[in-house]
């Protein structure tokens, strides 16, 4: 599909929009939480840095390698709202008590090394543009990002996840999204292009992420697991290969897709969508664990 005009959603929210096949193909869901680039005036108005320093914030473009999926069958969730405003792939409490006034006293909030790295549900601040913001957010403010962008997405993918196991018997959650290239591990080595993350197994099982890697190392790509990525909130969410539900994050070396200066489409696009799309469906043909262990669960 390339560069051409995405398709046309079922649903569009201020958070997302959902493109949603009448029958799905498969059991696979994909989601891309990152990729939102709806910038509001309100938002800019506070905002200590320009427009160009937020949108360092997203996934580039990642939503473009899974368009030819809702072609395919596959529903297809992308977040409209920019990670500035929210972040989906943090829990709704990883909330930095420094940014934000009037937090309610019993409000338990939770701590991560994200979180503490600038990066929470509400980002704080970016390598070399220390502070994004001109003023500390107000706590109702953060629960109207909450309600009207946060808790209709995760509802929504809950959702897909559940139809997508209750007709074909499991769910595969596929979490899209980019990363810078990465350095090689060792001199003489190559950089891996895609990184698998599974939360060293608690969201999906050692089946599908082998059988990913396997499709994207016949792609000619590197391909690592869980380092330096194992994915966060909407794999740990959303991942639960107890009850049928499995999910695995995808990060995709933006070098694959985007052009030299990794702001517009590139010409490795196509290649990429097609990486990713046999990924998916090798994923939806493949059962998640062997019928033995089925057998002994």
């Amino acid at each position: 599909m390339g560069h051409s005009a995405p398709p046309v959603p079922t649903e569009t929210t201020p958070a997302y929009d959902l493109y949603e096949p009448d029958v799905s193909s498969g059991p696979v869901v994909i989601s891309v939480p990152h990729a939102g680039r709806d910038y509001d005036e309100a938002l800019l108005a506070q905002a200590r840095v320009r427009q160009d320093v937020l949108q360092r914030l997203e996934d580039r473009w990642a939503d473009l390698i899974a368009y030819p999926l809702v072609e395919r069958g596959f529903p297809v969730l992308v977040a409209r709202v920019p990670r500035a405003t929210i972040d989906l792939n943090r829990h709704e409490r990883e909330i930095d008590a420094g940014m934000v006034s009037g937090i309610p006293r019993d409000m338990a909030l939770q701590s991560s090394v994200k979180l503490r790295g600038g990066l929470g549900l509400i980002p704080r601040r970016l390598p070399g543009a220390h502070e994004l913001w001109l003023r500390s957010l107000g706590w109702a403010e953060v629960e109207r990002r909450i309600d009207q962008f946060h808790r209709p997405y995760h509802a929504t993918l809950g959702r897909l996840m559940r139809a997508a196991r209750d007709a074909h018997g499991h769910a595969i959650l596929i979490d899209l999204h980019s990363m810078p290239p990465l350095p090689p591990p060792t001199a003489g080595q190559v950089a891996p292009g895609l990184v698998l993350g599974d939360r060293f197994g608690r969201s999906a099982s050692a089946r599908l992420m082998t059988l990913a890697a396997d499709v994207g190392a016949a792609h000619g790509l590197t391909v690592a697991q869980n380092h330096p990525y194992a994915g966060d909130h909407m794999i740990e969410r959303h991942g639960r290969p107890a009850h049928g539900l499995y999910a695995i994050q995808l990060e995709c070396d933006r070098s694959l897709y985007l052009d030299s200066a990794l702001d517009q489409p590139g010409a490795g696009l196509a290649r990429l969508q097609q990486v990713v799309g046999a990924i998916v469906n090798a994923l939806a043909h493949e059962l998640p664990r062997s019928t033995y262990a089925l057998a002994a669960e």
